[in-house]
């Protein structure tokens, strides 16, 4: 071994192990304020960011060194990833401590103040540049430089003006917007417990026995594997809350599947990356987005859940209506079940840990109990019920592993946090939230709809190439003024931001899920993206759906005819959608009958009856029309 491989080999070692050491102290704070007791928020806040910091340089330190170039100046980059901790800490403490003044004592931030201030904006900036890339780096960057410069712009972006040390106090010498804002409150005390949550039941091997029982369930469709990996991601994308840990974890087994089933490389990407991206709106546990939601709303986590239900099973619907029109477009035939196909003893014993610990999470939240104490109660027992699987009772460490691994995942959202911090603080002290929602107002005029179509628009290019929540984040300060002044409830314009910061990332030409999925499947990524596009064109038309019929989020002005007829006009409508999209149904569709599906699935959407009836009638007709004609193909091939 070279003296230059010994000395960049112990760094990486010391790092690996502060590394080690912060995320299990960032764990252990998540378990004690989630169900033991509370931390002094601004001590809770400074010392998450602290630790979160160390993890977040390890992390990075970890990728570069990872890449095929390696770590080519190993001594100028150790240089610096130590001045990045030590100017960290410094601005940190600098927090905590002004904080503690203004508590004990009238205390005004001073140009002195601002450095160590500035020093923290710069650190976490970086950091979020080298683990999440430069698209949310220019989220945070734009919103220091405007709140340094902004006065010299023209139009709505003009602003008063703020000098350094009043950047400073919006930015992180504040509880309520900024770095340490209430979004970071709301991600240590609530979201840290449930990403840990999420990572455990992932390592303790519940994956591998949801996809047995998916393939069970769905054995006896067209789709088969196609089908299976649909319902496996959307139970999976309860564990993991992310689009591509979801891909990761299904797509390695369903992909191949599919693909052997007689699918296209293209086709199983797509579908494997769209039913993954729809794990974040499936209830119970829709990730990190829908936590934070619930405490931004005040409208509580199990309302967010309720609200949530029908919109993601109309999701679903939609793919495995694509799927069942496409195996038939395919000629794909029922597969008969093989041995590996069938659930053992063991898997049945195994699915107790997926089942205990969701059904104490919503047992818990029944029970009235908070958001965080759910989770921490979840994590308890699952602990409890991982020894119930011969894997984890042989290597023990694989759950040491697993909180780590969830430790670290919360401690590099913590540092988007910092940069959507910025945002909210840069949006909160110019106002410019409320100008855009008047620029909007503007180009809308009176109709809800266009304003909600350019709402849509602007969510999806907010949200591209971004993470979800950092997607939502960002959709909602910019966007969720405008939709709200339309008379649209504060939950129903949180949701219609949700859908389009989740549907962001299956949207070309930044389509993350299908970028994921594409080396899996072997396909090429942009033909993918584009096929997930299609697959998921229903998650676009969702949002429009609950925002003019808010009786489908059930806890929003709910009637239950209305809410049962609208529920089934949905249903029909994305069966038309799909088939039109597939140009197949029971039989190819011509060009006309195409274009027709199309205008009477977006009609039986109108509220007027004197509209949405005939089109439902129509509907109907061209359903029995495609049903007569292929009954005829049939006995036409038959009698041949």
């Amino acid at each position: 071994m070279t003296s230059s491989t010994q000395s960049t080999g112990m760094p990486t070692r010391i790092f690996a192990l502060l590394s080690a050491a912060a995320c299990f102290g960032l764990g252990i704070i998540a378990l004690y304020s989630s169900g033991i007791g509370l931390i002094d928020p601004k001590l809770h806040r400074a010392v998450g960011f602290g630790l979160a910091l160390i993890v977040a340089v390890a992390a990075s330190r970890k990728r570069r060194e990872a890449t095929e170039t390696g770590d080519r100046a190993p001594l100028p980059n150790l240089i610096i990833d130590i001045a990045l901790i030590a100017a960290g800490l410094w601005s940190i403490w600098s927090f905590h401590f002004v904080q503690t003044e203004m508590e004990t004592a009238l205390y005004d931030v001073t140009t002195k103040d601002a450095w160590p201030a500035l020093a923290g904006l710069i650190v976490f900036l970086e950091l979020c540049r080298r683990l999440w890339g430069w698209g949310l780096f220019g989220v945070g960057t734009f919103g220091v430089v405007y709140l340094l410069f902004g006065q010299d712009l023209p139009g709505i972006l003009q602003h008063t003006g703020f000098s350094l040390k009043e950047v400073a106090e919006a930015l992180w010498y504040n509880t309520n917007k900024g770095v340490f804002g209430s979004i970071t409150n709301i991600v240590l005390s609530t979201v840290f417990i449930f990403i840990i949550f999420g990572v455990l039941l992932e390592g303790t091997g519940a994956g591998d026995t949801l996809l047995k029982f998916a393939f069970l369930v769905t054995r006896r469709t067209r789709g088969g594997p196609a089908h299976a990996a649909i319902l496996a991601s959307s139970m999976f994308g309860t564990m993991s809350g992310s689009t591509v840990a979801n891909i990761v974890g299904t797509g390695t087994f369903t992909i191949p599947m599919i693909k052997k089933r007689g699918f296209s490389p293209t086709f199983a990407g797509g579908i494997e990356a769209t039913a993954s991206s729809g794990g974040q709106i499936m209830p119970p546990i829709m990730g990190a987005a829908a936590l934070v939601m619930a405490d931004l709303t005040g409208a509580g986590y199990l309302n967010i859940i309720i609200a949530a239900l029908f919109p993601a099973l109309f999701y679903y619907f939609s793919l495995f209506s694509a799927v069942t029109v496409e195996a038939r477009r395919q000629g794909i035939e029922v597969a008969p079940m093989t041995t590996d196909d069938q659930i053992t003893t063991t898997d049945k014993i195994n699915s107790i840990m997926f089942a205990g610990p969701i059904a104490t999470v919503i047992g818990s939240l029944l029970m009235g109990l908070s958001t965080s104490a759910a989770g921490f109660y979840a994590v308890l027992v699952l602990l409890a019920l991982s020894m119930i699987n011969k894997d984890v009772r042989q290597d023990p460490m694989r759950l040491w592993r697993s909180f780590l691994k969830g430790a670290e995942s919360g401690a590099t959202l913590l540092v988007a946090i910092a940069a959507i911090g910025i945002l909210v603080g840069s949006l909160d002290s110019t106002g410019l939230g409320l100008k855009l929602a008047n620029v909007i107002a503007a180009v809308r005029g009176e109709s809800l709809f266009s304003a909600l179509l350019v709402a849509m628009v602007g969510a999806l290019i907010l949200g591209m190439g971004m993470p979800t929540l950092p997607a939502y984040l960002i959709i909602i300060l910019v966007m969720g003024p405008a939709i709200q002044a339309l008379g649209v409830s504060m939950l129903t314009a949180h949701m219609f931001v949700f859908y389009y910061g989740v549907a962001s990332s299956l949207t070309p030409p930044v389509a993350i899920a299908a970028y994921a999925a594409a080396p899996i499947a072997g396909a090429n990524p942009l033909m993918t993206a584009f096929m997930s596009f299609r697959l998921g064109m229903s998650k676009f038309i969702i949002p429009f759906i609950f925002a003019f019929y808010p009786t489908i989020l059930i806890i929003e002005e709910f009637s239950l005819l209305p809410f049962i007829w609208i529920v089934a006009r949905t249903c029909f409508c994305i069966w038309l959608f799909s088939s039109a999209l597939s140009g197949f149904d029971r039989s190819k569709l011509s060009i006309p009958e195409i274009v027709l599906r199309f205008g009477t699935a977006f009609t039986m959407l109108a509220i007027s009856p004197a509209i949405h009836l005939p089109a439902v009638a129509f509907g109907i007709a061209l359903i029995l029309f495609d049903m007569r004609r292929g009954k005829a193909n049939a006995q036409a091939e038959v009698a041949s």
